[in-house]
């Protein structure tokens, strides 16, 4: 969902450039080492990450690991950085781009987990090659994440659920996890899931939430 222009957060992001790349030229590699005081780190990234709550909770509770939420749109960045700014997630940076340059934007083999939460399901079968989990996404995200790297993927969408378990199943993945009713699993997995946005919405109005885990094996 397209959010409303903020000029606030087009402003914030424009005064942040430490902790926001906007649009980076896809032909020039990002040297993430200046990015994070510590590369050594294991690499999280959220595609598309909305207005945050994901990811910075996800970065507040891990210190000792290194996030990237990409995202689009400008205003949602400028969200998810005042947030970053007000909890002081140094471990935390924001990339504003197209999620289909994400190899432009990290190294083979970079990333340990890959976050695909509430993902545009694009309904209609002329949009399938633009939903983030077609095989050509598919092929991006196995190119940077580390071997044995894993895919976290949440919808309230039964559709785009279904059509993601079988391109991750034609893809040769492998599935670790899988439920179609997230919120009714066992307590230590309800305790541990970090709402959405869009999450804790669905759910209030008795939505199932769908999720998998899913890697592409060590090869």
């Amino acid at each position: 969902m397209r959010l409303r222009n903020k000029p606030w957060a087009v402003k914030l992001v424009q005064e942040h450039p430490e902790s926001v790349l906007d649009r980076p030229d896809p032909e020039k590699q990002i040297d993430w080492s200046q990015r994070f005081a510590d590369c050594s780190r294991p690499l999280e990234i959220e595609v598309g990450s909305g207005k945050g709550h994901f990811i910075t909770t996800l970065a507040e509770q891990n210190p000792d690991k290194n996030f990237v939420a990409l995202e689009l749109q400008v205003t949602a960045a400028g969200m998810i950085l005042r947030t970053k700014l007000e909890k002081k997630l140094d471990n935390l940076q924001i990339l504003c781009a197209d999620a289909a340059d994400i190899t432009a934007f990290f190294a083979a083999n970079s990333a340990d987990t890959l976050y695909l939460n509430f993902s545009d399901p694009w309904p209609k079968t002329k949009h399938e090659k633009r939903r983030l989990t077609y095989k050509t996404f598919l092929e991006k995200y196995k190119k940077i994440l580390k071997p044995g790297g894993q895919i976290e993927f949440k919808t309230d969408n039964s559709g785009l659920f279904s059509y993601s378990v079988a391109s991750m199943n034609n893809y040769g993945m492998h599935f670790d996890f899988v439920s179609v009713d997230l919120h009714h699993e066992n307590e230590e997995i309800v305790a541990k899931n970090i709402e959405t946005e869009y999450e804790h919405k669905f759910a209030a109005k008795g939505n199932p939430i769908y999720a998998l885990h899913a890697d592409f094996g060590v090869e």
